[in-house]
């Protein structure tokens, strides 16, 4: 991206409920990882979900000394959203729960296990490109537009959930735009310039009330006053009407939303998802790593934005290459080149699989938080990447 200095642009970045269908698929997918690696940290999981009216249906492949009763740990985590009557989308008490589950391939095993028991020698799960983002224009080193539309969603799930609003039902979608200003090259976030909210409500809510209670309970309640003026557009529940939603409005998939697991588009994305991972496959703990690095680049002052991109074979421990973009704010912040900001990330960093587990804490079962509301910028002693590294340079 880039401005010439003083210009201004817009940008928007979307966020998804905990109800919503595809969301539910990554946190029944994590749910299930997060089962066998309670009793299994070794399990190999590979996880994926689908979802329609009245069905969840897990299938994948997994590997586990663990005995789990899948179909109860699906319907746990239907019921921890809030789907328990028919009339929301999805009721756990009467949905039907499909089970397609195999063992991994032996293939895959054989190229990933280490030979020689060190962790240190794990390959990677699979080849592949992941990214990681930091940015300086929030506390939490995520850019405005993603922080604010994944806090909409969460506030929306706590005032359902605590029954400030008892006509909200649990899903919904988020989407907040900023005006950005180029100042001494970086993009400064100046305003918010519309907020778009549309949530699931119960059928004898009036739209006035709707959007009356989403402006001083969620809007306010998130969007510091300070981004908000009389120019702020607002399409609160555009659609005029959201009763039928959940699976019964709309199929789920795992991995759909990706983007608003990540940096609400900004940076880049390799393509892969994370919930329903274990941690040996690099399209997880690589990208976890690939933030945690960021974070710890602009946490350091060596830069105000970054971008990291790693890369893996699968069988091979070591990633394939290392690249850097601080979006020239590294040379005019702490005076290093991105080269040289590059080999300081290869000295502190050990970016094998394995030693991203041992390091990051990735084998325990606390993966279900991640999979809805953003897998960084979070503070959360369980999100590990997010804490910044003590860099020598």
């Amino acid at each position: 991206m880039s401005y010439e200095e003083g210009a201004t642009f817009l940008f928007t970045s979307e966020s998804v409920n905990e109800g919503h269908p595809d969301k539910i698929c990554d946190q029944v997918s994590d749910a299930v990882l997060d089962a066998c690696i309670k009793e299994d940290e070794n399990a190999r999981v590979a996880c994926e979900t689908c979802t329609k009216t009245g069905m969840v249906m897990i299938f994948g492949e997994i590997t586990t000394s663990a005995t789990i009763n899948y179909e109860q740990v699906v319907k746990d985590a239907i019921k921890e959203i809030g789907y328990d009557d028919a009339q929301k989308g999805l009721d756990y008490n009467t949905m039907n729960v499909i089970v397609a589950i195999e063992q991994q391939s032996p293939d895959i095993a054989q190229s990933v296990d280490s030979s020689t028991g060190n962790i240190e020698d794990i390959g990677a799960g699979d080849q592949g490109i992941m990214f990681g983002y930091a940015c300086d224009e929030t506390d939490e080193l995520m850019p405005l537009s993603h922080s604010l539309a994944t806090q909409l969603g969460a506030r929306l799930t706590k005032v359902r959930k605590e029954n400030i609003l008892d006509w909200v039902r649990p899903d919904g979608k988020t989407q907040v735009t900023v005006e950005y200003k180029v100042e001494n090259g970086i993009p400064k976030p100046q305003r918010v310039h519309t907020v778009v909210i549309s949530t699931q409500h119960n059928p004898d809510v009036t739209l006035e009330k709707i959007r009356e209670d989403l402006m001083e309970k969620v809007v306010k309640d998130v969007i510091p006053a300070q981004y908000l003026d009389e120019n702020t557009v607002y399409h609160l529940n555009p659609s005029g009407r959201f009763i039928i939603g959940g699976p019964h409005g709309d199929a789920g998939l795992t991995g759909r939303k990706i983007i608003i697991d990540t940096y609400g588009g900004w940076g880049a994305h390799g393509g892969g998802a994370f919930s329903g991972k274990d941690t040996t496959k690099v399209d997880r703990s690589a990208a976890y790593a690939a933030r945690w690095v960021a974070k710890s680049l602009v946490a350091a002052g060596l830069c105000n934005r970054v971008l990291v991109q790693l890369s893996y074979a699968i069988g091979v421990p070591h990633p394939l290459s290392v690249f850097v973009d601080t979006y020239g704010t590294g040379k005019s912040r702490s005076g290093k080149t991105d080269t040289e900001i590059a080999k300081i990330v290869e000295k502190n960093f050990d970016l094998r699989p394995g030693c991203l587990q041992r390091d990051l804490q990735l084998k325990r079962p606390v993966m279900s938080k991640t999979s809805a509301y953003g897998h960084f910028g979070r503070e959360d002693p369980d999100f590990t990447w997010e804490k910044p590294k003590d860099l020598s340079f």
